[in-house]
């Protein structure tokens, strides 16, 4: 029988590529910490994610049909049915069986993601079932989408209490704690280890910096407006919007470089590229997008928790607007939470329009950016690997 995995990492993105971004950093941390690691993916793949010396297991791919999250579609953008559910089931089931892993971390269930326990819930009890039973932990980003109704919560909590050993919240309780968001989390605090935000920034940082002491002719990024909105699917308008504030803005004559990431329809990417003029790169996300803020004057985003520690990170000034569709609330919260420190520029989705874009690009610009000094930790994803190679052992 072969060796035993150390852990099983699940991750579903459904409509953006922040969740799977950061599954591969807690991955890569874990691999650097001397761990074995399976890393489980249900979205539609994604490329540049580092993840060499990593198994990735991709399950048929789902997407969310808009940002209601109310219907999941396959690959083929058919409404995923109960043979479909089977298939993903199964083939989970059997990586689990086939890994033997010390440890099985669910990214944001059972916080989120309530669509896929048809697959999560015959893991969880796998897990627990065994001879050797799983640690079982739960990665969950700093603030929870708290369900409107008293029922969906009740069973979040309850869903945990049954099934989790860990809950690992990659924030720091200095800017949110856990209860800002969820009032409940008192039943979870035995549990819960604040970890800090996960990033890896810094290397990047430190890595452009030593690029620009090399570089005879200026690098990409550098002096630039960078424009980005995630992985695509729900801003178009803002990167529109950018286009049309670029002339009215204090930066009218720096050049822009726009990233369109990979759910944006190719059609839209080439009718916005072909709109874009001299001076304006339009371009699909890069890998090295940590190291062309570091050398950016400037970043115009949406407020997803990646992009916002990246921009705190390399201390560029930040102008973001929170996507607030459907029922998300965490970007709009996590945005004022740090405009009202003075790290970035809010400036809302509703009403966005060029003239009010361009205001904010000349309120950022005289803030200036947080200098890479944000008074919270960093770390988030080595703390992670260290707090959980600590109750491996403690579990052994």
């Amino acid at each position: 029988m072969s060796a035993r995995a150390d852990i099983l990492l699940y991750v579903q993105h459904l409509l953006g590529i922040g969740h799977i971004r950061r599954a591969a950093v807690l991955a890569r941390a874990f691999r650097r910490a001397g761990l074995d690691v399976v890393l489980v993916t249900g979205g539609l793949p994604v490329r540049g994610l580092g993840l060499d010396g990593i198994e990735v297991v991709q399950l048929p791919p789902a997407r969310s049909a808009d940002e209601t999250f109310k219907v999941i579609l396959d690959e083929a953008d058919r409404p995923i049915d109960a043979a479909w559910k089977a298939r993903r089931r199964d083939l989970l089931l059997a990586t689990y069986r086939r890994s033997r892993p010390r440890v099985v971390m669910t990214e944001l269930y059972p916080f989120g993601r309530r669509k896929m326990r048809f697959e999560l819930d015959p893991l969880l009890e796998a897990a627990r079932g065994t001879a050797a039973p799983a640690l079982i932990a739960c990665s969950l980003r700093d603030i929870v989408n708290r369900p409107e109704r008293a029922e969906k919560t009740a069973w979040m909590v309850d869903h945990f209490t049954r099934f989790y050993d860990l809950l690992y919240v990659h924030g720091d309780p200095r800017l949110f704690r856990l209860e800002d968001s969820f009032p409940e989390c008192s039943a979870l605090a035995g549990r819960l280890h604040y970890t800090g935000f996960v990033t890896e920034a810094d290397a990047a940082v430190a890595a452009a910096r030593a690029d620009r002491r090399q570089q005879d002719n200026p690098p990409a990024g550098a002096g630039e407006v960078i424009v980005s909105a995630g992985g695509g699917a729900v801003g178009t308008d803002l990167l529109r919007c950018a286009l049309a504030a670029r002339p009215l803005s204090l930066l009218a004559a720096a050049p822009w470089r726009l990233l369109v990431g990979p759910n944006m329809p190719e059609e839209d990417f080439q009718a916005l590229a072909a709109s874009a003029p001299a001076g304006v790169t339009v371009e699909r996300a890069r890998s090295d997008f940590v190291t062309l803020l570091s050398r950016a004057r400037l970043s115009i985003s949406q407020g997803g928790y990646n992009t916002l520690m990246e921009v705190l990170a390399t201390g560029v000034p930040g102008v973001v607007v929170p996507f607030a569709g459907g029922s998300e609330t965490e970007q709009t919260q996590r945005a004022e939470a740090l405009a009202a420190q003075g790290l970035i520029t809010v400036v809302d989705e509703a009403g966005l329009d060029p003239q009010r874009l361009a205001a904010g690009i000349g309120r950022a610009l005289a803030q200036g950016g947080s200098r890479g000094e944000a008074p919270f930790r960093l770390d988030g994803a080595e703390e992670t690997a260290r707090h959980l190679i600590a109750r491996m052992k403690a579990a052994a």
